[in-house]
């Protein structure tokens, strides 16, 4: 009898659910948005994938949550990390991944990845929203564009305009200060993405650059932020088809390792490190005010945490 897992992202913006069958083949993957840290985006990704696999939570046989509110989760049988499933899921699908920049709605994080295709450092921008997909949609907002008509629109900049805030509410003044100038929103959001990209590629230098560089996460569909960042780095990035369930399928891989009860090192391992990683997110997430962007990087060698 077939047996099925469920990995379950609880996204600070956006809901995403991943189920395997004991083979590890994906029977189901859905993402669905619901508003800031709302339960209702889980649900839904969570109805839309048991309607896909044409299976009920009963027929889930191990449940594991990564994810901002992955705690609020009472379906999980544990919680995990958003480091370690994103990389874990950026790894299954792009193997020879040895660096992943992951940006979604309100933090950025790059994790780089050993010959191993295991964490071994990481960098995270929490808290503020500068050069996340809240900081986008805030743009976009001001502009009076759809958050799917940025990207595209800013390929076509022409003019460099410097954005010198990175603060969403500050940068937000500064867009509708341009505008009243006189420039067009064309070069405004071109200005916009540039500027996102070097604030990204400032949590590649704490990290320091490993190629290939897999991008996850929401912004990995908006062409202009991928095309920036690839200028910034100087190399192209690896677009998975499915950037943003990178989260849920690691989690739900790490569902089927306990399932199987294999790979009892590798988990014995994960422990250790996601008891640094939770303190690290728990420090950062616990830091006023809001606005005031800090950043995490995990040092690398002895004075890190185990390796997984």
């Amino acid at each position: 009898m077939t047996a099925y897992v469920l990995g379950i992202d609880f996204g600070s913006t956006t809901g995403k659910a991943v189920i395997l069958d004991d083979t590890g083949r994906m029977i189901a993957a859905q993402v669905s948005q619901k508003g800031a840290v709302s339960d209702e985006g889980v649900k839904a990704a969570l109805a839309a994938a048991f309607a896909e696999a044409g299976l009920t939570e009963k027929d889930i046989a191990r449940t594991v949550s990564t994810g901002y509110g992955r705690r609020m989760l009472d379906i999980a049988d544990r919680t995990i990390t958003e480091i370690t499933c994103h990389a874990r899921g950026a790894v299954h699908m792009v193997p020879e991944a040895r660096m992943v920049i992951d940006i979604g709605g309100q933090d950025s994080k790059v994790i780089a990845i050993d010959a191993n295709g295991l964490v071994s450092q990481f960098a995270m921008n929490d808290r503020c929203a500068a050069g996340t997909g809240k900081f986008l949609e805030t743009l976009a907002r001001a502009v009076n564009v759809e958050l799917d008509e940025m990207g595209p629109m800013a390929l076509e900049a022409k003019e460099k305009i410097n954005i010198s805030s990175m603060c969403a509410t500050f940068a937000e003044t500064e867009v509708i200060s341009l505008l009243s100038e006189g420039k067009s929103k064309v070069e405004v959001l071109g200005s916009v993405h540039a500027a996102m990209a070097k604030r990204t590629i400032g949590l590649v230098a704490r990290v320091g650059k490993r190629e290939p560089i897999v991008m996850t996460g929401g912004v990995a569909r908006n062409p202009a932020a991928v095309r920036h960042i690839e200028d910034e780095l100087r190399c192209t990035l690896i677009l998975p088809d499915r950037p943003q369930i990178a989260g849920a399928l690691g989690a739900a891989l790490f569902a089927l390792d306990d399932y199987r009860k294999e790979g009892a090192s590798r988990r014995n391992a994960d422990v250790a490190i996601e008891n640094d990683l939770a303190q690290a997110e728990e420090a950062l997430r616990a830091c006023k005010p809001a606005c005031a962007a800090k950043d995490l990087a995990l040092p690398a060698g002895p004075a890190g945490p185990p390796q997984q």
